[in-house]
């Protein structure tokens, strides 16, 4: 297989998916430009702020992406990278495109508010209750899992307390400073646009030259010297600011030129991929059916294609996550109902690019990744995109990899803040009764639906969970990640069959995604429940059990009522066209 075909080939076919399916999915939905959004509806200066349309396209796309595009076709390319390829176009189209264009539509209904008040319209308020506790669970894998992974790659020591050294003590103390240079930066920005309205253009040439900056005082100047632990305070008081901060302050601006980063990563991605093909060494050795003998080896998964395919790669095909940023901050920042197809199902779309670009550079170095030369999917991304540029610009390599690391670590920033700002939702909607808010609020419910308080309580929770190491975190991490998105599909499902809205196209999607997720969950259980009793894994692997065995079961209860649901509108709307014609 020839990589520059493979790439451009798929960049057709997601452009055409973007266009034809995407733009019918505008007409079934009725997508109202006259409509007015809940960013100006209900602005409120915090979480309700109308956004530039690129600024709130680089928010969403920086905070759903993170590292999920690059890692799970890298670690599933052992299945082959035929049904890598196919879920990955078919996944992004018409599962993972569905599930965000459709949530982010819900929530805008529904004054910006998260899948929660969705199902609690349409399956009533004991489902809802059951989403916000399944979805805060899963939220708070995510705030312990991401912010292990940022204080692995800021500290000067493990989770596990070994010392870092040499080159990559370096290059984690110089990640660390540009990350903190990062955060000034993008409040300078959000400064000069929303109180100085300074053009967005000026202001973004302005912060493109400012990253650049600041990359290379980083690279050059990292005093700070922190221990993994100490880090994890760090970022406890950070996404415990900046989750309550007002979003143009941080989010929005940050976001959006964190985006420049990943426009970046996929501009070199596609110059890597042509480049070496255009010079004569642009191989592409991943087989097209797997090589079984590598599960579990290196950088790859393990498990059989089914479940373990459609769990390992996520966000580049659907992701739960992803239903909780459409519905969580960036409904509250829409400014016009017609930017929802290209904010939500285009930036889907190009995480699926990106997860074809990483497919290209494992694709490239497939034999150093077989043979565990590469320690981590991020290195077989940064290593085989690296190693393409080297073909035809080899004083750019060391460069190109450094860049391409910081990158990722950005993203993984930006997904801890944004997880932990959408946990403080759905934290409060758990004590609010439908349209209730938390300045309506009384007793008890007024103080556990508190901003602040909701805030601390999570990032408690979620950072002490993350002490333990994202590895211990990880592996339960992907099945509710897309037990999620079938819940979300589900929510979706239900409410646009209650408004008398098409919702056919949800129906395959979220009966395979319950079917693949809840399998997955119990080969889990299964495996550690078998590793605990025969003594081969601590406690740890106890808890994991537990965990997943909740997740199940609520999984379970939720589509069963949804299913009653969605059969009693099927009668209802029978009743009513058998009414009609008699009325004829």
């Amino acid at each position: 297989m020839n990589a520059a075909v493979l790439l451009i080939g798929s960049a057709l076919i997601l452009v055409a998916g973007y266009v034809l399916y995407g733009g019918w999915l505008s007409k079934q939905w009725g997508i109202d430009p006259s409509r007015k959004t809940p960013a100006h509806e209900l602005q409120d200066g915090m979480d309700y702020v109308p956004a530039k349309t690129p600024v709130l396209m680089g928010h969403h796309f920086s905070s759903i992406a993170g590292a999920g595009p690059i890692n799970g076709p890298i670690q599933a390319a052992v299945f082959g990278w035929v049904p890598v390829l196919l879920w990955v176009l078919i996944g992004g189209i018409f599962f993972g495109g569905v599930h965000d264009f459709g949530a982010l539509f819900a929530s805008l209904r529904h004054k910006g508010q998260s899948i929660g008040e969705i199902i609690d319209d349409a399956m009533g308020r004991k489902a809802k209750k059951l989403f916000l506790t399944f979805g805060y669970l899963t939220l708070l894998l995510v705030v312990a899992a991401f912010s292990s992974i940022v204080a692995s790659t800021f500290g000067t020591t493990t989770a596990a307390g070994a010392a870092v050294e040499g080159a990559t003590l370096a290059a984690n103390e110089s990640t660390a400073m540009i990350s903190i240079l990062f955060i000034a930066l993008a409040m300078a920005f959000g400064y000069f646009v929303y109180r100085k309205n300074a053009p967005v253009g000026v202001a973004s040439v302005a912060g493109v030259v400012g990253i650049i900056a600041i990359v290379a005082i980083g690279l050059n100047f990292h005093p700070i010297a922190l221990s993994y632990n100490t880090w994890m305070w760090v970022l406890a008081a950070y996404i415990l600011v900046a989750s309550v901060t007002p979003v143009w302050i941080l989010l929005q601006p940050r976001d959006y030129l964190s985006s420049f980063l990943l426009y970046f990563m996929i501009a070199a991605g596609v110059i890597a991929v042509i480049g070496a093909v255009v010079t004569g060494h642009g191989s592409f050795q991943v087989p097209a059916m797997g090589d079984a003998s590598l599960k579990g080896t290196g950088v790859f998964t393990t498990g059989t294609a089914f479940p373990a395919l459609f769990v390992t790669i996520a966000c580049g095909a659907i992701s739960g996550f992803h239903s909780l940023v459409s519905s969580g901050t960036t409904a509250k920042q829409l400014d016009n109902e017609k930017h929802a197809q290209p904010v939500a199902f285009g930036s889907m779309l190009i995480e699926c690019a990106v997860a074809v670009i990483s497919l290209c550079a494992i694709g490239f170095v497939w034999a150093a990744a077989s043979d565990g030369t590469y320690a981590s999917p991020t290195q077989v991304f940064a290593g085989g995109l690296s190693a393409m540029i080297a073909t035809f610009a080899p004083g750019m390599q060391n460069i190109m990899y450094q860049m391409l690391i910081l990158a990722v670590s950005v993203f993984c920033l930006t997904s801890l803040d944004t997880a932990t700002r959408l946990a403080r939702y759905m934290f409060q909607e758990f004590f609010l009764d439908q349209g209730e808010t938390a300045k309506d609020a009384t007793g008890y419910k007024k103080v556990l639906a508190n901003p602040y308080v909701a805030t601390t309580i999570t990032v408690v929770l979620g950072v002490s969970l993350g002490m333990t190491g994202y590895t211990k975190i990880w592996p339960l991490f992907g099945a509710a990640n897309q037990l999620l998105a079938a819940v979300g599909l589900l929510a979706v499902c239900t409410w646009l069959g209650s408004v008398g809205k098409n919702n056919k196209m949800f129906f395959v999607p979220m009966v395979f995604m319950l079917a693949v997720t809840i399998c997955s969950l119990c080969q889990t259980i299964k495996a550690k429940m078998t590793a605990y009793f025969s003594g081969a894994a601590d406690g740890w692997a106890l808890v994991q059990s537990v965990i997943a065995v909740f997740l199940v079961a609520l999984s379970v209860v939720l589509a069963v009522i949804a299913a009653k649901t969605l059969i009693e509108q099927h009668k209802n709307k029978a009743n009513n066209e058998t009414e009609s014609e008699k009325a004829a």
